[in-house]
């Protein structure tokens, strides 16, 4: 017998394929750029990431546009040949990058970690666990409280998106 965590899991290794995924992923297009959710898309990867359906919490939906970052042409005099590459290749993932985004906007709260939960033609989707470290209940939790010492883990590349472009 398997687990309802299990078949999620082995659900999500084919999105496409989940029933209503083309609809949920082209109402996210219309939804703002960091939107706060009330539970996660994708339960079995939020649980074990660390996510608790209790106060303190907080789950975020962003997205982020997909390719590469081409860089501005150079308008002042120069030759061809010192105006240098055209595309960037950015050091870390998108994923990572969004984790920033989304810490720049909740200022009191620390980024736990995040998920993958789709993609369209123009924009991939990520979901991002959030504490609140001033939480009274976030406090008194002996499993998480170890995040009312850390300070702005996410830009020291502490997460597990971080962790893989150091």
């Amino acid at each position: 017998m398997k687990s309802v965590n299990q078949h999620l899991r082995e659900a999500w290794k084919k999105p496409k394929q989940l029933p209503r995924y083309k609809e949920m992923v082209r109402g996210w297009r219309t939804d703002n750029v960091i939107e706060r959710i009330d539970r996660p898309t994708r339960l079995d990867r939020a649980h074990a990431l660390g996510y608790r359906a209790k106060q303190g919490y907080v789950l975020v939906r962003t997205r982020i546009g997909k390719g590469g970052r081409r860089r501005p042409k150079l308008r002042k005099g120069r030759r061809p040949k010192r105006l240098g590459h055209t595309y960037f290749t950015t050091k870390q993932s998108s994923q990572a990058i969004s984790e920033k985004r989304v810490a720049r906007r909740f200022l009191n709260l620390e980024v736990l970690n995040s998920y993958y939960v789709g993609e369209d033609g123009q924009y991939k989707y990520f979901e991002i666990i959030l504490v609140d470290p001033n939480h009274p209940v976030i406090k008194s939790d002996p499993k998480i409280n170890w995040i009312t010492n850390q300070r702005r883990r996410v830009f020291r590349g502490l997460t597990s998106a971080g962790k893989k472009s150091k």
